[in-house]
C-alpha cells in the first residue's frame, strides 16, 4: 500500500471538480484534487521516491515500488511557461515525502484566468485501488489517499 500525502494546503475537492475533462473523468488515473489556499507556498512530494518528470507546473514522483504520483499545479498552467513557479528540486533527485519540490502562488495562477486546482493522481492505477480519500481542509503532509 502507498500512502499519498497532500502536496499543497487547501480543500480536497475530488477529481470531478477539476475543470479539465482529462482529469475529471479519471483518464489520467484515480486520485483527488486540492483547491489550494490563495497565497504563496510550496508544493511538496506526496510520496518518497525519485522525481521522474519535473516541469514548473507539474511533477511525477515514482516510489521504490514503481508507483508514480502526478501533481499538477493548476489547470492550463503549462501556458505560463514557468512564470510564477520556482523549482526547488531537479529531475532525477530522490526526495522524501513532504520535501518541497516547487514554490508557487495559486493567486497569481487565478489572476491570470486559470484554475489553481491541483489534481493529485495515482498513475496507471486501476479503478477502485484508491481509497480513504480526504475531504475538506487538508494541510501539507496530511494523508490525502491510500493506494493498494
Amino acid at each position: 500500500m502507498t500512502t499519498v500525502l497532500a502536496p499543497v494546503e487547501g480543500a480536497a475537492v475530488g477529481l470531478a471538480a477539476v475543470p479539465d475533462p482529462v482529469f475529471s473523468a479519471g483518464m489520467v488515473g484515480p486520485g483527488t484534487a486540492i483547491d489550494p489556499l490563495r497565497e504563496p507556498g510550496m508544493a511538496v512530494a506526496p510520496i518518497a521516491g525519485k522525481i521522474m518528470k519535473l516541469h514548473p507546473h507539474a511533477y511525477v514522483i515514482v516510489g521504490d515500488d514503481g508507483r508514480g504520483v502526478l501533481v499538477h499545479l493548476g489547470i492550463d498552467t503549462v501556458q505560463l511557461k514557468g512564470e510564477g513557479f520556482t523549482l526547488l528540486a531537479a529531475e532525477g533527485d530522490r526526495v522524501r515525502a513532504g520535501q518541497p519540490v516547487v514554490a508557487w502562488d495559486p493567486s497569481v495562477v487565478e489572476a491570470g484566468g486559470r484554475s489553481p486546482v491541483c489534481p493529485v493522481v495515482a498513475l496507471d492505477a486501476v479503478a477502485g485501488s484508491v481509497w480513504g480519500v480526504a475531504a475538506g481542509t487538508v494541510h501539507v503532509g496530511d494523508e490525502l489517499f491510500r493506494w493498494h
